[in-house]
């Protein structure tokens, strides 16, 4: 019977077989195949493409068969090494410019990083890391933080100032910012900020306004900066009861009563809006009667109509109150015609009317008819 080869491709001969050159076959054995499956060390050479390794019936020497991998050559990117489906424990050096991932033909693999130095088991099925927990470990000098380390030799902090060089992530305890003298709340932090993380004695509202003084205390303040640098306010609260009178504030839309369109330029309200015009005649120069009054009114007239569905969809949909499809009004292309001045332009170039101001057009057109009824009357 015929010689048969173990997993490491060891030659097990059967009784009686190679009479005069057993010890020959037991020598290679011993002097290659096992030696290179306990201190082997073998050079594997990348040329921009995946490496496989084989093991055949032979004792003879094999790359696969050895201890350590020395992975050398041009990897051209990130690369797989391929080894036998059988269970072997490799030192994989990596010697390459790109991550290699040791595999068999059936897993994932586990990538060696460039330059580095990794212990792994082939399982047979896969390759995984040789050790996953160590119950202690003694350094001999700080480890670096390029290496995981802190770059110090302390037991209760890091200095993250000195030994941490770019942003480390709110996941590994960060503060997902470069800055040393803050964190942005509104972007890098998720959830509530416990209370025991602060020194206030009590908690606050989600709606509430705080001030943080020199010990870390918080209590009850206002704004006194000129932007507010958020979307919404909101909590249990009653939100903001007054804004500072000697600043200017810009919205979207804004809504009294009811919530804002999302309109830009829109103002909305439940109830009456009260507000006074400037007329006092102080302030006006080159007063003139406005003439053709009559037919100006006569030419604008007053119409009823239906907004567009468009239109509607743009201000929020149909509710009844603010936007409902029949209405009733004026044309502005019909009043652009006789009456320009009480048209405005809007932005995406469509025309809107100045309503209230048409009102002095109106009392212009009754005091011209009542001055054709007076010459009617012969007054």
């Amino acid at each position: 019977m015929a010689s048969t080869y173990s997993n490491l491709k060891i030659q097990l001969m059967t009784t009686g077989e190679n009479s005069g050159t057993w010890g020959n076959v037991t020598n290679v054995n011993l002097g290659t195949a096992l030696e290179e499956a306990i201190v082997g060390s073998a050079d594997v050479t990348f040329a921009s493409t995946t490496v496989t390794l084989t093991l055949t019936d032979s004792n003879s020497t094999q790359t696969a068969r050895n201890l350590r991998l020395n992975l050398t050559g041009t990897s051209g990117g990130a690369q797989d090494l391929i080894v036998p489906g059988i269970e072997k424990v490799y030192i994989v050096n990596n010697g390459c410019a790109d991550a290699i991932t040791v595999k068999n033909s059936s897993g994932s693999g586990i990538a060696v990083p460039a330059g580095k130095t990794m212990w792994v088991y082939n399982t047979g099925s896969n390759v995984v890391d040789v050790s996953t927990h160590l119950t202690s470990l003694t350094l001999g000098s700080a480890l670096p933080t390029a290496s995981g380390g802190t770059g110090s030799t302390s037991t209760t902090y890091a200095n993250l100032q000195s030994n941490v060089s770019g942003i480390l992530p709110i996941a590994n305890g960060g503060t997902n910012s470069n800055a040393t003298t803050y964190c942005n709340l509104q972007s890098n932090v998720s959830g509530t900020l416990p209370n025991a993380n602060t020194t206030a004695a009590s908690a606050n509202g989600a709606s509430t306004i705080v001030a943080r003084d020199a010990s870390g205390n918080f209590a009850g303040a206002v704004i006194t900066g000129t932007t507010i640098n958020a979307t919404t306010f909101n909590g249990s609260g009653s939100g903001i009861t007054a804004l500072g009178t000697g600043t200017s504030y810009q919205v979207g839309s804004f809504g009294v009563g009811t919530a804002a369109s999302g309109t830009t330029g829109e103002i909305r309200a439940t109830n009456n809006i009260t507000a006074y015009y400037s007329s006092d005649a102080k302030f006006k120069e080159n007063v003139r009667v406005i003439d053709d009054a009559t037919a100006k009114v006569s030419a604008i007239g007053g119409k009823y109509f239906d907004w567009t569905d468009a239109y509607i969809a743009e201000h929020g949909g149909e509710d009844g109150y603010f936007i409902q499809k029949a209405d009733f009004g004026v044309i502005a292309q019909d009043v652009q015609a006789v009456f320009p001045q009480a048209i405005r332009t809007r932005p995406d170039g469509s025309l809107a009317v100045d309503y209230e101001k048409l009102s002095a057009l109106a009392f212009a057109a009754i005091a011209e008819l009542v001055k054709r009824v007076e010459v009617l009357e012969g007054k």
